[in-house]
């Protein structure tokens, strides 16, 4: 893999990661682009002891434009995007509409694009261009750990209109959050309870308790387990762990990143094959926060789907908007059999 990093027109950083090893031939950004936007306001709520961010300007971000326009498709005569290259196997550019704008120490905003092909997916790429993905996302988790202020890096896809896509393109975001999430601060602190019962690791236990239950894991390799929770929130849950516990993805071997390539991609298959259709999404790379807490951590993939059947989408009403507290319509161990029994798209996929 090689990696060319460069400049947009306004200043942002646009780094691309080649798994065929060629450099891009054009990496200049011809476009006159406005100011980068304002600084966005952290407000803290001292009922909830949780960070609210306010940024206003995002309401004028680009909303599903129609595909000859898409901005992160590849530059072409006529059509400059926020990709100056022609082609692109892996590219990682900070947000023209980010959350937490950089340079102020309120975090940063970046997206991670999978491939130049606009009408792909993520389970549609070969194993070694996931394997490109999963080197951009270890290349930035380290990057954006080093930088002043950011205490927390949460690498993820959103697939699917329904979960509130506005740009079609197979593509991811991180964010570099300027504090640690409540969600992970509420898991470390039960973690370390745990810990200090029992003198075990919370996450291994979990891991040891789905294994040997058995009806709710989905998938194994020698170095990766998936399962769907005994208390999932959502109509599709699926928790993929490596084996082995590790603060982050940096902290990946070689050998369990490998692994990950076909192993990830057969559970999406597993997903889009369970209504037969393309199943809306989110996966979230829970890791550990950058300045602490890291011996308890494991690193984690959450995927999360609101489809709970090919025709009814799960919205979240009066007790889990309001309270918190989730009411799931679909029984994991039966989600979790159905994901072990779809017929897989390709041939040789990860077996249980």
């Amino acid at each position: 893999m090689s990696r060319t990093a460069a400049r947009l027109a306004d200043g942002r950083e646009i780094i691309y990661f080649d798994d065929a090893g060629a450099r891009p031939r054009d990496v200049t950004d011809t476009r006159a682009l406005p100011p980068r936007p304002p600084a966005t306001e952290t407000r803290y709520d001292p009922l909830l002891e949780d960070w609210v961010t306010v940024a206003a300007h995002r309401q004028d971000r680009t909303h599903l434009p129609p595909s000859d326009q898409c901005p992160l498709c590849p530059s072409r005569e006529g059509h400059a995007t926020e990709i100056p290259a022609a082609d692109y196997d892996v590219v990682v550019l900070e947000n023209r509409f980010p959350s937490f704008p950089a340079g102020d120490g309120r975090g940063r905003c970046e997206v991670v694009c999978f491939t130049s092909t606009h009408d792909a997916s993520f389970k549609d790429l070969e194993p070694a261009r996931v394997r490109t993905v999963l080197e951009a996302w270890v290349d930035r988790t380290r990057a954006l750990s080093a930088l002043a202020g950011v205490e927390q890096v949460f690498p993820f896809e959103n697939r699917g209109q329904a979960i509130g896509v506005t740009l079609n393109h197979p593509h991811g975001q991180i964010y570099a959050y300027p504090f640690v999430t409540s969600r992970t601060r509420r898991m470390l602190a039960a973690a370390e309870r745990h810990r200090h019962r029992t003198g075990r690791s919370l996450f291994a236990d979990v891991i040891a308790a789905e294994q040997h239950a058995g009806v709710r894991v989905v998938s194994a390799t020698e170095r990766w387990i998936a399962f769907v929770p005994s208390a999932a929130r959502w109509p599709v849950e699926i928790h993929a762990y490596p084996r082995r516990q590790v603060p982050d993805l940096c902290a990946l071997d070689d050998d369990e990143r490998e692994d990950f390539c076909e192993f990830y991609l057969d559970l999406l298959r597993r997903l889009d094959a369970l209504y037969d259709s393309p199943l809306p999404y989110v996966a979230a790379w829970h890791q550990a926060p950058v300045n602490g807490a890291r011996a308890l951590s494991h690193l984690r993939l959450e995927i999360l789907s609101v489809q709970s059947s090919p025709t009814k989408l799960k919205y979240l009403a009066g007790s889990e908007s309001a309270m918190g507290a989730f009411v799931n319509d679909t029984a994991p161990e039966q989600i979790a059999a159905r994901l072990r029994d779809v017929a897989l798209v390709a041939a040789g996929s990860v077996t249980t």
